[in-house]
């Protein structure tokens, strides 16, 4: 029985994810745990690596360097795309969140600014170039199923597919 996190398990954990400057930008708290399936990339790498090891009830912090999160900021991300690209009747802000289709599906990415007929937008993730700390509770641990393994994500309610 597993008990430990290792690769081909699912985690249960309960976390908090803060800024440097201890600004909360995402957490599990008052919500269910969050499930992932070890070892298939669900998971930034860092938080993974962090996790491997740890036992059902430990907690552990850490902090991530973009390397180990999501990525430095890719300044070959930041586009400028004609207005008439998008639909007339949608209202654009700089700072909205949107997604370009894709062949890969959705591509997220923040307008950044707008003048009269160029929109520029950042395809970077948000969390790009951040450093980033945890602070992870581990709530459950075990054995993957084998359908789990081969599809890569945890089946059951809970589970978000990509």
């Amino acid at each position: 029985m597993a008990n430990v996190i290792d690769k081909d398990t699912v985690a249960a954990v309960h976390y908090t994810g803060t800024f440097p400057d201890g600004e909360v930008f995402d957490s599990s708290e008052g919500k269910d745990p969050l499930v992932f399936l070890v070892g298939h990339r669900q998971m930034i790498l860092g938080f993974e690596e962090e996790m491997m090891g740890a036992a059902v009830g430990e907690k552990r912090e850490f902090t991530l360097t973009p390397d180990r999160a999501y990525g430095e900021r890719d300044d070959g991300a930041i586009q400028q795309v004609p207005r008439d690209q998008f639909p007339a009747d949608m209202p654009l802000e700089i700072g909205t969140m949107m997604a370009a289709q894709t062949e890969q599906g959705p591509l997220p990415f923040t307008i950044t600014d707008i003048s009269d007929d160029i929109v520029t937008v950042d395809f970077n993730h948000q969390m790009a170039g951040k450093t980033l700390r945890f602070s992870v509770e581990v709530v459950e641990v075990r054995e993957a199923a084998p359908e789990e393994i081969a599809h890569g994500h945890v089946h059951g309610p809970g589970g978000h597919h990509h």
